[in-house]
Formats: C-alpha cells, sequence, structure tokens
C-alpha cells in the first residue's frame, strides 16, 4: 500500500482538532466534498467523558453524507478532491482480502 495513503488515513480518527481547523472536507468512503463545518455527528464522547478536554480532542469526525467515520479536512495537508478521496477508497473501501484456506484438523 502507498504510504502516503496510509499516513493520511491515520487522520480520519481522533480528528476534532484538525476538522475544526479545516475549510473543506472530503470522505473516504463515499468521496464527496464538502465544508468543514457541515460536520455534525462525531464519535467518542459518551457520559463517562463527555467533561473531559482530552476526550473532546480525540472525537472523530462522521461523514455528512454517508455517515461514516472516513473524513479528512484540508488542514491536514492531503488533497481533498475526487482524485486523492478515490484512491483512498480503493486502498481502504474496496480491498477485498482472499486468504488461503487451510486443511482443517482431524
Amino acid at each position: 500500500m502507498n504510504k502516503h495513503l496510509l499516513a493520511a488515513y491515520r487522520y480520519t480518527t481522533n480528528n476534532w482538532a484538525q476538522i475544526q481547523a479545516s475549510k473543506q472536507c472530503g470522505c473516504c468512503n463515499c468521496v464527496e466534498i464538502f465544508p468543514a463545518d457541515e460536520i455534525v455527528g462525531w464519535t467518542g464522547l459518551d457520559m463517562t467523558n463527555m467533561d473531559d478536554p482530552a476526550a473532546i480532542d480525540q472525537q472523530t469526525a462522521m461523514c455528512p453524507r454517508c455517515g461514516t467515520e472516513a473524513v479528512l479536512g484540508d488542514k491536514t495537508g492531503y488533497p481533498i478532491n475526487a482524485q486523492f478521496l478515490g484512491s483512498m477508497n480503493e486502498a481502504w473501501f474496496q480491498q477485498t482480502l482472499i486468504r488461503p484456506t487451510r486443511p482443517k484438523a482431524p
């Protein structure tokens, strides 16, 4: 796998601060591009940590189009365009793993 795609994918989690600082975002799953202020869904908080500033910073954005946790903001430095998001989609969501079968133990 392309090391740049792997590095970029790491920005799709615990990305609250990065998304807050971004103007434009894109989803690696549905390959849609949208303004950062359209994101209203976040994961990572529950009743036990909702007042913890560290937990707030570790929230993960949910795509406003498809709901997945695969959002990149432009503050990452990676391009937010159809070509790059398509490459991310191919690398992370279109991979099919085929493992050889193993003989069953007698």
